[in-house]
């Protein structure tokens, strides 16, 4: 595997953007030049991160998230994987 990632990525299953072998190697996100834990999904092209708001969840037990906007760095935490 490459190590580029997508545009696009989330970690929701259900998502087409979803890609199970690239989270499991571990993608870090940069935002705004901060490092970012929470991040749900993000679009590198379109400059937004979706970010989950705490424990708080939906009627379908998916996170409740807040969009963000700026610039956005993706990376691999282990490259060598």
């Amino acid at each position: 595997m490459a190590d580029t990632l997508p545009d696009r990525l989330s970690t929701d299953p259900s998502s087409p953007y979803f890609n199970e072998e690239l989270l499991q190697r571990g993608v870090g996100i940069r935002f705004r030049g901060e490092e970012k834990t929470n991040v749900e999904e993000y679009c590198i092209s379109e400059g937004w991160v979706r970010v989950s708001m705490g424990k708080a969840v939906d009627r379908r037990g998916k996170p409740l998230t807040l969009k963000l906007t700026g610039t956005v760095e993706a990376y691999l935490r282990d490259p060598a994987a």
